[in-house]
């Protein structure tokens, strides 16, 4: 029996997905690991691959495709680019994987990619050629779908619309080093600082936040009337809404996806986002659905087992 793998890549654990090429999901493992780069940790993924094949009658050489995604820039070719948030040795995963599965095609992919590849294959995006998801969480990425394909570019930087700058301005430094980019105001921890920043322009308790993207509290505030939580919310979708715009030109997908933890509020802000997009989107593109994602944070996990699968069967095999 052929069998499919998916594993999303952290800092301190792995999310196994055991798939048929189908897309069926048989079954998900989370699975704590030590930093993988020695023998020792890849060891403790590939004995957890290996029991969740047994658990279900099949074996390593079962499995034909097994996808890894990671949370930095991946080029067409695999290479991986920098790993700023998790310590992982690629080529050594990879040189395990490729032993305790000798019949499978291996393939890493960028998580925002990886996550926009499981929305067409079993999540909203399927059936539609062309889209945009946009993962909105601790950083803001996103993966661009063309004529079916991912566009990772030559580098890997494709889709790295949270970088893309929206405020001249700015005097903070973003992760990146540059000033003014957009994670800064439309990830999790740049909407818990636009309202905070908002309450004390205005000389306002703040609610209490727990910590730095608690965006929780920042959206039940703004749904208990907190006039703050609005602003910083109206900000966010601002911003977002321009880069859309601006994407849209390039790319003219037919949809956006809003994915990532702060999606969980989506249907709070969706309005507002699509109002905006309408104002600053060049006339042929204000059409564009924008939605929210299907599969949640699962999609990262369905989307490198989809892109190993079709690696291999471009490959023929």
């Amino acid at each position: 029996m052929d069998m499919v793998l998916g594993i999303d890549v952290g800092g301190t654990s792995i999310k196994v997905g055991l798939f048929t090429p189908e897309g069926e999901l048989l079954e998900e493992r989370k699975v704590p690991t030590p930093a993988l780069v020695n023998p020792t940790a890849y060891e403790v993924v590939t004995e957890a691959i290996t029991k969740m094949l047994v658990a279900h009658g099949a074996t390593s050489e079962d499995v034909i495709a097994c996808g890894l995604d990671i949370p930095g820039p991946v080029a067409e070719d695999g290479t991986v680019g920098f790993l700023a948030n998790i310590e992982l040795d690629p080529e050594g995963l990879v040189g395990a994987l490729n032993a305790a599965l000798p019949n499978a095609t291996i393939a890493f992919v960028n998580d925002a990619n990886a996550a926009a590849l499981g929305e067409m294959w079993a999540g909203v995006a399927q059936g539609v050629s062309s889209y945009v998801l946009i993962a909105l969480g601790t950083g803001v990425g996103a993966g661009v779908v063309v004529n079916g394909r991912l566009a990772a570019g030559a580098f890997g930087s494709g889709g790295e619309i949270g970088h893309m700058t929206v405020n001249y301005d700015e005097t903070l430094v973003c992760g990146c080093g540059r000033r003014g980019c957009l994670e800064q105001y439309a990830s999790a921890k740049g909407i818990v600082r636009l309202y905070l920043e908002a309450c004390e322009r205005r000389g306002v308790t703040p609610v209490e936040v727990e910590h730095a993207t608690d965006t929780l509290s920042v959206f039940r505030a703004l749904a208990s009337g907190d006039e703050c939580a609005k602003l910083a919310v109206d900000e966010m979708c601002d911003y977002l809404a321009r880069v859309m715009a601006q994407v849209s030109c390039v790319v003219d997908p037919a949809m956006y996806l809003i994915g990532g933890g702060v999606a969980g509020a989506f249907a709070t802000f969706a309005p507002e986002l699509r109002e905006r997009f309408r104002a600053y989107a060049l006339k042929t593109c204000r059409d564009v659905r924008i939605e929210a994602a299907g599969l949640g944070n699962q999609a990262a996990m369905y989307g490198c087992a989809y892109e190993a699968l079709r690696l291999r069967q471009e490959a023929g095999n």
